[in-house]
């Protein structure tokens, strides 16, 4: 039997979990805390994220080396920010598995290395050592809560290794949950970190009053600038086009489940970064730490991404929301 073992408690890794367990592979979830290795093991629940979700029976642990023993699979499911710490620390245990078992290493984090300006796939070999051909990424329009619930969802894994991309997508293929494979593990990594910072947008706009046409117009001109970012990386614009770009984009932007929109609209609303985490309950809102990085790597390509200058300055540099509407709105006007 498969074996996967995911590094990461949070809302996403725990979903993620149950869709592994679900699909028949065999998990163990590494948690930081004790406490919540604990309620995994012995109550099938996760006490501090989607609390109310009954778990299948899945293995717990707070040792990550315990939890590494034996997969053939290792999820990666911390914030981005915080992921070449963690790897660090595990560097050994991964290696091992790497070479007793030729895992996968399967990355769940969506954002830009603050500093390196590296995407997550990048980190994750530069760190371990990993075959570029061994990591793969999955991104897609996937909201945590809905997937726990068993609510129907598409996702995208990207591997250069094909078939290793195929192996992955069988180890987590369900009734709820249908997994497309894809060999652009730039094109999804990219496109699953610049939605976070046009969501962010989006609920600034939702905050302010503004209704769906101001909405739907900064989604389209946001993956406007996705695609102009992905393509001078490397990626295939058709898969910005899919779920890992346009599906991602559309969910991250409209749920009121997406931590980033929920950010958002409480900047709209008048709110301060500080009442946002607030409302976001301490869970990690990706694009505000990953907007500068964003910035920086269009920046380094000169790419144009006025959207994602704008969510900057709001959230880095003081300008107010009313000011970074009328910015934009300010620009010159020209060809689509």
């Amino acid at each position: 039997m498969t074996r996967a073992a995911v590094l990461g408690a949070g809302s996403w890794g725990t979903a993620y979990a149950k869709v592994l367990a679900d699909a028949g592979t065999e998990v163990t979830i590494w948690a930081r805390r004790p406490e919540v290795a604990l309620a995994l093991a012995t109550e099938h629940r996760n006490p501090f994220y989607l609390a109310d979700v009954q778990l299948p029976a899945v293995a717990a642990t707070d040792d990550h080396e315990r939890a590494l023993d034996g997969a053939d699979i290792v999820v990666l499911a911390v914030p981005s920010q915080s992921l070449r710490g963690n790897l660090e620390h595990w560097r050994p245990a991964l290696r091992r598995a790497l070479d007793e078992n030729d895992a996968s290493l399967l990355s769940l984090a969506k954002g830009i290395e603050t500093g390196t300006l590296l995407r997550m796939s990048q980190v994750i070999t530069e760190v371990t050592g990993a075959d570029p051909g061994s990591v793969a990424v999955l991104s897609g329009p996937n909201l945590a809560r809905e997937i726990a619930t068993g609510q129907p969802a598409a996702t995208v894994i990207a591997c250069s290794d094909e078939a290793r991309a195929v192996a992955l997508q069988q180890s987590c293929a369900t009734g709820y949950f249908r997994p497309y494979t894809n060999v652009d593990v730039v094109g999804c990594e990219i496109g699953g970190a610049c939605k976070n910072v046009i969501a962010l947008a989006c609920g600034i706009a939702s905050g302010m009053g503004l209704g769906d046409n101001s909405v739907a117009s900064l989604i389209t001109r946001g993956l406007a600038e996705i695609i102009r970012l992905g393509v001078a990386l490397g990626a295939e614009p058709v898969t910005l086009a899919g779920l890992a770009g346009v599906g991602d984009l559309v969910a991250t932007c409209t749920s009121p489940l997406s931590r980033n929109r929920s950010f958002g609209h409480v900047l709209g609303a008048g709110g301060s970064m500080e009442a946002a985490q607030e409302a976001t309950h301490g869970q990690v809102a990706e694009g505000v730490k990953s907007c500068g990085s964003v910035r920086a790597l269009a920046a380094a390509h000169d790419v144009e991404m006025p959207l994602t200058d704008a969510v900057n300055l709001v959230c880095h540099e003081g300008l107010s929301v009313r000011e970074a509407v009328g910015n934009l709105l300010g620009r010159r006007i020209k060809p689509e």
